[in-house]
């Protein structure tokens, strides 16, 4: 049985899993519900958090915009989430300002923003929930995590080259 299973393959699309590197389907497909678990958690968090409205995007902003108790610029947000659409970041940070979660300040010629004290407090509420439900169930210790947070910044690196790859075609 065990044999079976090591030869399975689970995959999300059969026609990129024939040939020669099958694997990076395998992966692929692992980062698939990856992304879509960790998005519908982010979001579960946030409600249980106390803010049922925003969506993944809106909560990571949020995040960043939290990061090191400074403005940020909205490039600096996109840099950090490694988003190239800015209108979409643009439009998250519209709406945690009508919502009154962060607050905007001009500086020069540009905005920076930075979370209220209500986005404060709801950051800090996520972060409990986050310790609560999600911490103190892992079965990984620091350094394993620290492993996967690294080859997953290698394959950011390998998808950004490959999509200038592809751009160039």
């Amino acid at each position: 049985m065990e044999k079976e299973t090591k030869s399975r393959k689970i995959v999300s699309s059969r026609h990129l899993a024939e040939g020669d590197g099958w694997e990076l389907s395998e992966l692929e497909y692992g980062l698939i519900v990856a992304y879509n678990g960790f998005s519908r958690w982010m979001g579960r968090c946030m409600a249980a958090a106390g803010d049922a409205s925003l969506g993944p995007l809106e909560i990571l902003v949020l995040h960043n915009l939290n990061h090191r108790e400074r403005g940020k610029r909205l490039s600096d947000v996109c840099f950090m989430l490694n988003i190239e659409d800015a209108h979409t970041v643009n439009y998250a940070i519209k709406k945690l300002v009508r919502a009154g979660l962060v607050e905007g300040r001009k500086s020069g010629k540009e905005m920076l923003y930075a979370p209220s004290k209500t986005g404060r407090d709801l950051v800090e509420k996520y972060r409990d929930t986050r310790t609560q439900c999600l911490i103190d169930g892992l079965n990984m210790d620091g350094e394993e995590m620290r492993e996967v947070a690294a080859t997953l910044r290698r394959l950011s690196g390998i998808y950004d080259q490959a999509a200038r790859a592809a751009t160039s075609l």
